[in-house]
């Protein structure tokens, strides 16, 4: 088995701490060359096109024909750690999607798309000319969203925690 050394907590709070707008993919695989972690941008692609990492946004760079860069959610980071850390335990790729990480992809998203709506709503309100009645019946009304969002999120979560967990224990290698 070849030598790597996974990312400690604390250091993957500082990444994400430093990186809460996302990075490229060549940073990210450069977090974890150092460490002796095998991933070649293929494998980052086929982690993402199999669910097991979130997808990029693209985002535009400043300046005349520059183009747009694809930025992943910081979290992507965290994901390879806990992929990469399942493999050394001896799991598949297939025992992996069918694990809890497949699907915190697919609620981050979820949470990341709620947010966006929410705060879209947010900029719409704060620029229109509203009586203080109504702007604070929406205001109160987008409050109240927020907070069910959160929870719903957070339900979704524990949930898929529950549904996953029994099969979770089952790959693990005796």
């Amino acid at each position: 088995m070849e030598s790597m050394d996974l990312l400690a907590p604390d250091e993957l709070e500082r990444i994400e701490r430093e990186n809460a707008g996302g990075l490229p993919a060549n940073a990210i695989l450069e977090i974890f060359r150092p460490r002796g972690v095998r991933l070649s941008e293929a494998t980052f692609r086929k982690y993402v096109q199999a669910g097991l990492l979130p997808r990029s946004r693209r985002v535009g760079r400043k300046g005349k024909h520059q183009g747009s860069l694809g930025l992943y959610p910081v979290e992507a980071v965290r994901r390879i750690n806990v992929i990469k850390k399942m493999m050394a335990e001896g799991h598949t790729l297939e025992d992996i999607r069918r694990s809890f990480v497949f699907h915190r992809n697919h609620i981050d998203q979820l949470q990341r798309d709620l947010s966006e709506v929410l705060d879209g709503f947010q900029e719409e309100l704060g620029g229109r000319p509203l009586g203080g009645e109504r702007r604070r019946s929406l205001e109160a009304q987008l409050a109240t969203l927020r907070q069910r969002a959160q929870d719903l999120v957070r339900d979704v979560a524990r949930l898929g925690s529950a549904v996953t967990a029994r099969e979770d224990e089952t790959l693990r290698p005796q």
